[in-house]
């Protein structure tokens, strides 16, 4: 007999015939996050002494929203350790949702971030501060450079929500890089201090735009709903239509972790004798029109007025 590494492995192991998925993810690397986030972290103390020195809020801003980046990275980080754990007696599921919840945490601090740099910079509208455009263009210009490397590592690395969400915080960082370097250029050469809350603000808006938009699909994800790219009623209407199924219920559709669909439901077939065929029919059709690959029905007599 074959050793398990758990008293529970073979209740979790599956086998010829059932879905590929493991409900882990052993091939995911962290060496993309791992390296952005000492990148992240090194240039977050930079900016934040110096845009304190400076007086920047757009500084001040790109600070904080890189110390932000760097504890989101972090949090991206500890999820993909954490979904490489394979299921236990505890957690039949596995951890893949490690990723989509970090996902949406990241999306919520990145909110008060967003709050805090439009408060600032309307208060600084009214009473404009003295700041050092010098400073602001060489540490910005410094900045722009780091956030590329980080935006071009991320889009490399592995497609996933949890590295798709910690793309959106570098993508917020590299423009705040653009307006702080703008800001810096313009006060320097013009003396115009309003241009700094002034482009603070726009910087903000486009963050929010794109954490509004993983804050939804994290928390679509997290609430057990049904996948973006499969459409409920049309998984019902193909499965009744196979040969031998009278009708369905008690259908479920919903993602294990992200981008791993899994379907559960109750068929009402004529035959019993016929469920292995049936089953097989199901199987097929469900993977081939709709990518569900994990799948577990309940095969019920249908009673006779439905036959």
């Amino acid at each position: 007999m074959q050793a398990h590494t758990s008293p529970s492995a073979h209740l979790h192991e599956h086998r010829d015939g059932d879905a590929h998925y493991k409900h882990y993810t052993v091939q995911r690397s962290q060496s993309v996050l791992a390296w952005s986030l000492v990148l992240t972290l090194g240039f977050a103390v930079v900016e934040v002494v110096t845009g304190f020195m400076s007086n920047s809020l757009a500084l001040i801003s790109d600070a904080g929203h890189m110390v932000t980046d760097a504890a989101a990275l972090g949090l991206a980080l500890l999820a993909q350790l954490i979904a490489k754990r394979p299921p236990s007696a505890r957690h039949s599921f596995g951890f893949g949702r490690a990723e989509a919840l970090a996902a949406f945490v990241n999306s919520l601090v990145l909110l008060v971030l967003v709050s805090w740099i439009g408060y600032e910079a309307i208060s600084r509208f009214s009473q404009p501060e003295q700041v050092h455009g010098a400073t602001v263009f060489v540490v910005a210009g410094l900045g722009l450079v780091i956030n590329l490397v980080l935006a071009w590592m991320l889009s490399r690395g592995d497609s996933n929500m949890n590295t798709r969400a910690a793309l959106v915080n570098v993508l917020g960082d590299l423009l705040g890089s653009v307006a702080a370097l703008v800001s810096g250029a313009v006060i320097y050469y013009t003396g115009w201090m309003q241009i700094d809350p002034l482009l603070s603000l726009f910087v903000a808006l486009l963050i929010l735009k794109s954490t509004v938009s993983v804050l939804r699909e994290s928390y679509h994800f997290l609430m057990g709903g049904v996948p973006e790219q499969i459409d409920y009623l049309k998984v019902g209407a193909d499965l009744e239509q196979l040969d031998g199924i009278c009708s369905v219920h008690d259908l479920h559709v919903w993602d294990m972790s992200p981008g791993q669909p899994a379907l559960i439901g109750h068929v009402e077939i004529v035959n019993l004798e016929r469920w292995p065929e049936i089953l097989h029919n199901i199987k097929a059709m469900l993977l081939e029109k709709h990518g569900i690959d994990h799948i577990t029905l309940q095969a019920e007599v249908a009673p006779p007025g439905d036959a």
